[in-house]
């Protein structure tokens, strides 16, 4: 009886080393997903500020009318957000604080206006304390342009709440801790304890492994002592860093529930086949033999019944769990941009090329015109935006990873068409790849394909089909198409 206790605890073991080891890969996405959120949250403002310094009032040193285009910008992004503009030795110019420029301040973090006059690129910086307010600040900051050379350079300190709400949604519950770390290593948003930890460097463990590679999965310590199984992978956009872990409390304890299961119902059967096989042998009592006969048969009994109890209670805990990774694996997808993109319309719908350009533009920040779209205005409904945004991503994500984005000479053409001699109109979208990496056809078909396919049959009532063409990828996504509200 004790070997086969003994025996069922070793199941649990392993069974809870098999978990632990998922639940580290399942961390490792989780960032790596939020790094893609924060990104794309960055490329959006960098995008609205190449557009603010490609207005002519800027070009012009029209500051006055300037200060109009720039407030319009700070509004999407709420109270605390502020506008510079300075010149090559960080004299400022213009702020959306206020119109007495004469009062203004030297810029403060000279080190990144040097890096956008002489890169002529968009920059990001580290925590470093502004000379206005004299909190600490993140920059995005851009070039501005006259006749090709650098006259200014536009900075925008974007309020830091909107770090913390993106941590806050990207948390999957609070068993979680989730950090973002500015180059330097230090604490900009944080759940939980984001105003103990704020400006913060990261603790030791993670600290000393981060700068190592741009991506890990390790056990540390979270700044608040807790134990955790984290990860952390670095953005190759701003060099800021994801972090995110699970208290490894949550991860043990399944175990000890196994453990103590076990322990229980094999200590109520050994008890109550020791009970029997004492009241049997005292009954009987027919002779040594016929004794140890009985005994034997009982222990053989007790022995299958704790057995078959054992593999019932642990087939039933690694079914809940199953089911509770089902549901957080449920929880990605890449559909943050068409719900901001829905939530900009006040969820009245949203068209077609709004909704691609947005599900492709974290593919391709500084080359825009790698994909040419042509095609009719298409009104969708919601419930179409959601889908083909979450479609599209995954099509751009394979090109990205394999197909005519995945180098420098590719190209894309998308193209689409509204089919009208139906009862129902129908729309036909087409993405075809030339230029790319030569194409073979995979062996099997990951989970981005099956994606596609079931979102297009099962949510759209249509079909997506992709053919590995030599010159490169065609799909080809039908849908009907419902009336935008």
């Amino acid at each position: 009886m004790l070997p086969l206790i003994v025996f069922a605890v070793g199941i649990a073991v392993y069974n809870y080393k098999q978990d632990r080891s998922d639940a580290t890969r399942r961390v490792l996405e989780n960032v790596r997903s939020m790094r893609l959120v924060l990104d794309s949250e960055v490329q959006r403002m960098t995008g609205g500020l190449q557009v603010l310094a490609l207005t002519n009032s800027l070009r012009n040193d029209d500051f006055p009318n300037f200060r109009r285009i720039a407030l319009g910008f700070l509004e999407q992004y709420g109270k605390g957000g502020l506008v510079l503009i300075s010149d090559r030795k960080g004299r400022l110019l213009f702020s959306s604080a206020t119109e007495d420029t004469a009062s203004l301040p030297p810029r403060g973090n000279l080190e990144i206006v040097e890096k956008v006059f002489a890169t002529r690129t968009p920059q990001y910086s580290d925590l470093f304390t502004g000379p206005l307010n004299g909190r600490q600040v993140l920059t995005v900051e851009v070039p501005v342009l006259r006749n090709g050379e650098v006259i200014y350079d536009l900075c925008f300190s974007p309020p830091v709440s909107i770090f913390q709400d993106l941590v806050e949604k990207q948390r999957p519950d609070r068993q979680w801790t989730v950090s973002l770390l500015d180059a330097k290593g230090i604490v900009f948003a944080r759940a939980p304890n984001p105003s103990e930890t704020f400006g913060k460097r990261a603790s030791p463990s993670l600290y000393t492994e981060m700068f190592r590679s741009n991506e890990a999965a390790l056990p540390t310590v979270s700044l608040d002592g807790v134990a955790l199984a984290a990860a952390y992978t670095r953005s190759g956009l701003t060099g800021w860093t994801v972090a995110a872990g699970v208290a490894e409390s949550s991860l043990i304890a399944p175990l000890w529930r196994n453990i103590a299961i076990t322990s229980l119902i094999g200590g109520i059967l050994l008890l109550t086949g020791l009970t029997f096989a004492v009241r049997m042998a005292t009954t009987i009592a027919r002779g040594e033999m016929l004794h140890d006969l009985l005994i034997e048969e009982l222990n053989h009994r007790v022995k299958n019944t704790l057995a078959l109890m054992q593999a019932i209670a642990v087939q039933t805990f690694r079914s809940a769990s199953r089911e509770e990774r089902a549901k957080f694996e449920g929880r990605l997808g890449a559909l943050a941009e068409a719900h901001n993109l829905l939530s900009q319309e006040k969820w009245a719908g949203s068209e077609l090329k709004d909704v691609i350009a947005r599900a492709v533009q974290p593919f391709l920040p500084n080359a825009p015109e790698r994909i040419r779209m042509n095609g009719p205005a298409v009104p969708l409904s919601p419930r179409l935006a959601v889908v083909l945004s979450m479609i599209v991503h995954e099509i751009a994500t394979n090109a990205a990873k394999y197909g005519a984005l995945a180098n420098e000479t590719g190209r894309v053409t998308l193209e689409w068409e509204v089919i009208a001699d139906t009862p129902k109109p129908w729309l036909r979208l087409i993405w075809t790849e030339i230029g790319g990496p030569p194409v073979t056809e995979p062996v099997r078909r990951g989970f981005g394909s099956r994606l596609i396919e079931r979102s297009a049959r099962d949510q759209l009532g249509g079909e997506a089909t992709v053919d590995f063409l030599p010159r490169g990828v065609v799909c080809t996504v039908t849908c009907t198409l419902d009336e935008a509200r």
